[in-house]
Order: structure tokens, then sequence, then C-alpha cells
């Protein structure tokens, strides 16, 4: 069932576009990192998101983790280690409006968190 979409693929490049629809959607005061083979966005030094090659990472947290599974969201895999409180989201998830949905989970993930 779970997979880990496009992150650690021997460095594939994030998706320019996603990448520019993500960006349009955060907050300011946003950072971007280069980190898990895409691009992270940073909420007050807190991960919100990532994007990959062709998908996104969302930190959702322990309490809406369920709830972004049963959208569509798979779980997060990286190696042999399931990332609690993160989602991977697959391209088709992100299209059109359904992008914005996403990056609020993530986005109220990151600034319930203490700012680092």
């Amino acid at each position: 069932m779970s997979t880990v979409g496009s992150w650690f693929h021997g460095g594939m490049a994030h998706n320019v576009e996603l990448a520019e629809r993500v960006r349009d959607l955060m907050p300011a005061g946003t950072t971007e990192v280069k980190m898990f083979g895409g691009l992270a966005f940073m909420v007050n030094g807190n991960m919100a998101c990532a994007v990959g090659a062709d998908d996104m990472l969302v930190r959702t947290g322990k309490s809406a983790y369920e709830a972004a599974l049963a959208a569509g969201a798979e779980p997060m895999i990286m190696g042999a280690r399931t990332m609690s409180g993160y989602v991977n989201v697959a391209a088709d998830l992100l299209a059109g409006d359904a992008l914005a949905a996403w990056v609020s989970r993530g986005v109220a993930t990151a600034e319930s968190l203490p700012p680092k």
C-alpha cells in the first residue's frame, strides 16, 4: 500500500512547477531548504511540506494523520521507517485547488509547533 514516492530516488530534482504553486500558498516568512531529495517549506523553522519529483510530503502531526490517510494520502515511508505524522500525497491529489488543502494541513501543523 505505501510507497516512498519520489523521495530518496537517486537525487531526482524537485518538481519546479509544483514548488511554485506551493510557494504561492505559503505564509510570509516561509523559508525553503533542500531536504529529503526535494524542496522543503519551513514555517517558523518547522517543516510544513516538501515537494518531490512528482508528489509532496505533508506534515500532519499525529492528530491529523488518520484524516489525511482517509483523504487519499499514503503513509510516508523512507527506507524501512514509516514517518509518523507525515504523509505522502501523490501528484493526482495535488491538481487544481486540491493543493491548497494539503498545503494548509502542513502549515497548520507547523504553526502549532514551537518556533525553532
